[in-house]
C-alpha cells in the first residue's frame, strides 16, 4: 500500500533557496485544491487560540497573551498532521477521502507522533512558566500598576528590558523545537521510526543546513504571529500554506524533486 510507513531514516538531500521556493509554491497548490481540509485543520488551532484569549482575559490576566503570543507557534505540528496526509495523498494519487484522512491521523496514536507531541506541550508548559518567573523577576516591584488594563508599565525600564529577555528566551525556545520537530514530523508520518531517531535526524540536519533552514524557520514564525494579529484569522491562510509547504520540503528532501503522480494529478 502507499500510505503504508516505510522503514528507517531516509537518505536526506541538500537543501537551497530554490527548494523552498518550490516547496512553498507545491504547497500554495495543494491549499488551492483542498480548501476544506484547511479550513477544518486550521479551525482546530484557531478556537484554541480563541480559548487561551478568553481565559487570560477572563481571569484578569491579559498580559499572559504575551507570553502565549510567543509560545503559541510551538503548538503549529498538532495542526500539521492533517495538511501533510493531504499532500502525501495528493502526491501519491490517492483519494482525498475524508474517513481515510482522519483514520491516518487517528492512527498516529498507535505509533511514535504522540511521543514527540507531548513533548512539545511539555516545553511549551515550562515556557509558561518560565515566562512568568522574568515577568515576576522585572515587574513583582510595580505592585501599584494594574498591568491587566494598562500596557504602560511595559514601557518603564524594566519593562522594555522584561520583553527583550522574553523574546531571546521565547526565540531560543521555539528553534530548539523547530530544529528537533521540521523534519521529525512529517518523518514519523512516513517512516516507521523511533521518535528519538527522528527528532536527532532533524536536529542535525538543520544543523548542517544551517542558513536556508534558518530562512524557512524565520519565515514560518514571522507568518504565523503576523497571522495571530487578527483575532488569529489570518491562521485559515498561512496555516494550510505552512503545513503543505513542510511536507513538501521534507518530501523533496527524501524522494527527490520530480514526482510524477503529483504532477499528473495537478493538472
Amino acid at each position: 500500500m502507499p500510505t503504508t510507513p516505510k522503514p528507517g531514516v531516509p537518505d536526506l538531500g541538500d537543501v537551497s533557496l530554490d527548494l523552498l521556493k518550490e516547496a512553498l509554491r507545491r504547497g500554495w497548490r495543494d491549499q488551492r485544491r483542498t480548501p476544506g481540509f484547511g479550513l477544518i485543520f486550521s479551525a482546530v488551532y484557531v478556537v484554541c487560540g480563541w480559548g487561551m484569549w478568553l481565559i487570560t482575559w477572563a481571569t484578569g490576566q491579559s498580559y499572559w497573551m504575551i507570553f502565549a503570543a510567543v509560545g503559541f507557534p510551538l503548538l503549529g505540528p498538532f495542526a500539521a498532521v492533517g495538511f501533510y496526509d493531504v499532500s502525501r495523498r495528493l502526491e501519491q494519487g490517492l483519494p482525498l477521502d475524508w474517513m481515510q484522512i482522519f483514520g491516518v491521523i487517528a492512527s498516529q496514536s498507535k505509533r511514535q507522533l504522540p511521543s514527540i507531541c507531548a513533548i512539545i506541550i511539555i516545553v511549551f508548559l515550562f515556557w509558561f512558566f518560565l515566562a512568568h518567573m522574568i515577568f515576576a523577576l522585572f515587574m513583582g516591584l510595580s505592585t501599584m500598576t494594574n498591568v491587566s488594563s494598562s500596557v504602560s508599565v511595559f514601557l518603564t525600564g524594566n519593562g522594555l528590558i522584561m520583553l527583550l529577555v522574553e523574546l531571546v528566551l521565547g526565540a531560543l525556545t521555539a528553534l530548539l523545537i523547530y530544529m528537533l520537530t521540521v523534519i521529525a514530523l512529517p518523518m514519523l508520518l512516513d517512516r516507521e521510526i523511533d521518535f528519538v531517531t527522528a527528532m536527532i535526524t532533524s536536529f542535525g540536519f538543520v544543523k548542517s543546513h544551517l542558513f536556508p533552514m534558518l530562512i524557512w524557520g524565520v519565515m514560518i514564525a514571522g507568518l504565523t504571529l503576523v497571522a495571530m494579529v487578527p483575532i488569529f484569522l489570518g491562521l485559515f491562510l498561512i496555516l494550510p500554506l505552512l503545513g503543505h509547504a513542510t511536507w513538501h520540503l521534507y518530501d523533496m528532501l527524501a524522494y527527490g524533486k520530480a514526482h510524477p503522480a503529483a504532477e499528473h494529478t495537478a493538472t
